[in-house]
């Protein structure tokens, strides 16, 4: 048996020393024994595998780098954290302090808002100025609050948001205090001061949630919201007694019709509810289009009580003050009509048509315009209106597919003849109602085209001309920016002068692009001025009959603005007018007749068209089979009614069967026309007076009172009345004459009888 050397015994105990560390680092570091051994069995014996020192090292050295790695990581991991941790308490900071900054900036700009109402209605004027002097105390509190650098409690942040929602309805309440409608604050006095306790007690429960003596706010503060605290609480319970007087007075309005409402009653309503001007009726009106509007179109009885009370209102203050907003009446009248004026003067003033009135200020409309959904409105009302930003009809509530607003040209014309027929002054349009010039969008290349089409127009080339003068025409129908830039480049004097050329097709073009470009209304202007009517009325003579209708189309369209009625008058446009309604055809004569009736609106032109014997083919228009002009040829007669020359020629025209068989079968527009028109041939010439009574008129004036139109009611009542007058002078008159005939016959018996003779007696 062979003895181990020493040095062989030192190394195997080495070895066994580095095995069991190895083994004890595998565990540890999760590495396999196994890969650290290659031998069954530790005991000790020449089997006890062996390694190389320096694969021992080897390994070593790998365990330590393991270690060391591992420390590493473990060390950037714990880092990490401890930095996600840092950073993690930061964000959830300053998230808080922008939750804070933002939720107490919003109440300081909401009582900022409630600070900015100036002015609140008179029955409320007392309750909404002393909680809006309250809130605006409250705002110290809450600019301590955002500049403080603690951070709020839960609870606190929670009673905050709250008043916020407080606060926001006090604004609403406020902000209806000032702007809503004075009429609705008197008759839902309770529902209105059950609103503003209802808001209080909120205010007053927020505030109270408010830890305040925890907040980072100095003594002086905190003394001002214990204050402002404690009158919340006052107010929560303090009734004040509301004007009795006030709301019976309304109430009683409501009940009584217009005529026997009692001014004393009316007066006193103007003067407590401050609606002596027409700013504040205005105002009133748009308030209560505001609750309309917010309804969603369904307006309810409530809202068109108050509208009827408005109205009420509004016609006492115009009649009691007649300069207040209506026209002055015309200080002079012609002669020949000085007795039907006087007569119109003993009168109060007519009452306006509702036809005729804006919706919303229910005022007498200068400037109609029309809206997408049809519905006419003043001017300048529906342009407040849309600039305030609503986007539906203030009358329907449907949404505007357009703010486009469209000149109503008919119902100004209508108006301008009730104000005449009344003896009021026609109401001027506003100048501010439209921008001073008009400018075109028109690109670079559709002016470059424009004037192409103008050096065409004066190259002396009939082919050229003519050519130039229908696209011309196209152009200006297209929009109206082309009719701003067409005449912007200077092509209305040239149209003009195409209007006398021998070329019918020609001169058709030259007058149809004339009319397209006179929808702009700073255009109308430029034509009558450049001298186009004498050449409108060439083409009105001599013309094709599609150049006639458009000629007449023209002159209807130049006639708006009130100056050119004289002119075109003076210019001779009537008598071809005349012509062209008696032979053209039905859209000449349409296009005629309603040149015509705006002409005639000037009281120069009447007799001008009576004399051109506009009556007798009015009358002829009237018996027409089809009837198609009826309603035309009534208005015009209407009209024409209130001139002498017209009157007499109306009833030289056997106009009375006729206007008889209207008034009771004709439209209702159609039977006012011909009761107005009756009226005036009545107005002393008991002639046809008569003749109305014997044809039986009676029976269809009296529906007409009853269920006519306002001027149709008018109409007829006036007609019955003088026809009531004229029955009781003939039974006066035959009381008169029948009495007259008995004294004359009992004065011939009584010369009949023979002298009587004393008995003689004899003595």
């Amino acid at each position: 048996m062979v003895k181990s050397s020493p040095t062989r015994a030192t190394e195997k105990s080495l070895c066994l020393s580095f095995h069991l560390l190895l083994q004890f680092l595998s565990l540890s570091l999760s590495v396999p024994s196994h890969s650290l051994s290659n031998g069954d069995d530790d005991d000790g014996d020449e089997d006890f595998p062996l390694r190389p020192w320096r694969e021992i090292a080897k390994r070593a050295t790998f365990t330590r780098g393991a270690i060391r790695a591992r420390a590493k990581r473990c060390a950037a991991r714990d880092l990490r954290r401890k930095r996600d941790r840092e950073l993690s308490r930061r964000e959830r900071w300053v998230a808080m302090e922008e939750e804070k900054s933002g939720l107490v900036q919003s109440l300081i700009d909401v009582v900022g808002e409630i600070a900015s109402i100036s002015e609140y209605k008179c029955t409320v004027k007392k309750h909404y100025c002393n909680l809006a002097r309250r809130l605006k105390l409250l705002t110290p509190m809450f600019e301590e609050i955002r500049d403080g650098k603690e951070e709020l409690p839960q609870e606190t942040m929670k009673a905050l948001a709250s008043f916020r929602n407080a606060l926001q309805s006090a604004k609403d309440l406020l902000r209806f205090g000032s702007e809503g409608s004075k009429i609705y604050l008197v008759l839902e006095r309770d529902q209105v001061l059950h609103k503003f306790h209802d808001v209080t007690a909120q205010l007053e429960q927020a505030l109270s949630g408010i830890s305040y003596e925890k907040l980072d706010i100095s003594d002086e503060v905190k003394e001002q919201v214990e204050l402002v605290l404690a009158q919340f609480r006052r107010a929560k319970g303090r009734v004040d007694a509301p004007d009795v007087e006030l709301y019976e007075d309304l109430l009683s309005l409501y009940n009584e019709n217009e005529t026997s409402a009692d001014p004393a009653v009316l007066r006193r309503l103007v003067e407590k509810l401050q609606l002596m001007g027409i700013d504040e009726l205005t105002q009133e009106s748009l308030a209560l289009h505001e609750m309309v509007s917010a309804s969603e179109g369904d307006p309810g009885a409530s809202i068109e009580k108050m509208s009827m009370l408005l109205k009420k209102i509004k016609d006492f203050v115009q009649t009691e003050n007649p300069n207040l907003d209506a026209p002055s009446r015309e200080k002079s009248v012609p002669a020949s009509c000085s007795g039907q004026a006087s007569t119109e003067k003993n009168h109060k003033n007519p009452v306006i048509p509702d036809d005729f009135r804006c919706p919303i200020s229910l005022e007498l409309m200068k400037d109609p315009v029309i809206v997408s959904t049809g519905q006419t409105y003043e001017r300048s009302c529906i342009e407040k209106w849309l600039e305030a930003g609503h986007g539906t009809c203030p009358k329907t509530q449907q949404n505007l597919s357009s703010t486009a607003l469209t000149p109503n040209y008919v119902l100004r014309s209508l108006i301008a003849q009730w104000c005449e027929a009344n003896g009021i002054e026609p109401p001027k349009r506003p100048s501010s109602s439209r921008p001073s010039k008009t400018t075109s969008a028109c690109s670079p290349a559709e002016r470059t085209k424009i004037e192409v089409l103008l050096r065409k127009l004066t190259s002396g080339n009939p082919e050229d001309q003519r050519s130039a003068a229908g696209e011309i025409r196209l152009l200006a129908k297209r929009n109206a920016d082309n009719r701003v830039a067409i005449a912007e480049a200077g092509a209305i004097p040239l149209l003009v002068c195409l209007l006398s050329t021998p070329d019918s097709r020609t001169q058709e073009h030259a007058v149809t692009a004339l009319l397209n470009l006179s929808i702009c209304e700073d255009n109308k202007g430029s034509i009558v001025e450049s001298g186009a009517v004498p050449g409108i009325v060439h083409v009105l003579k001599k013309g094709s009959m599609e150049a006639r209708e458009n000629a007449a189309a023209t002159l209807f369209s130049l006639s708006v603005v009130d100056g050119n009625k004289i002119t075109i008058g003076a210019l001779g446009a009537i008598p071809p007018l005349v012509t062209l309604l008696s032979e053209g055809t039905q859209r000449g004569k349409k296009d005629a007749a309603t040149a015509l009736f705006n002409l005639c609106i000037y009281q120069g032109n009447k007799g001008k068209a009576v004399r051109a014997g506009v009556v007798p083919t009015l009358m002829r228009l009237l018996t027409e089979p089809g009837g198609g002009m009826v309603d035309e040829a009534l208005a015009i007669l209407a009209i024409l009614a209130s001139h002498p020359e017209g009157k007499a020629a109306i009833g030289a025209a056997e106009a009375v069967p006729v206007l008889v068989e209207v008034i009771g079968n004709g439209s209702p527009r159609n039977r006012e026309n011909a009761a107005a028109v009756l009226v005036h041939l009545c107005a002393g010439d008991q002639q046809y007076l008569v003749e109305a009574q014997e044809l039986g008129v009676m029976g269809p004036l009296v529906d007409l009172a009853q269920n006519g139109t306002d001027r149709g009611k008018r109409k007829a009542a006036q007609l019955l009345e003088r026809m009531s007058r004229f029955v009781e002078q003939q039974q006066q008159a035959q009381a008169q004459a029948e009495a007259q005939a008995q004294a004359q016959a009992q004065a011939q018996i009584q010369q009949s009888q023979p002298p009587s003779t004393a008995n003689v007696v004899d003595g």
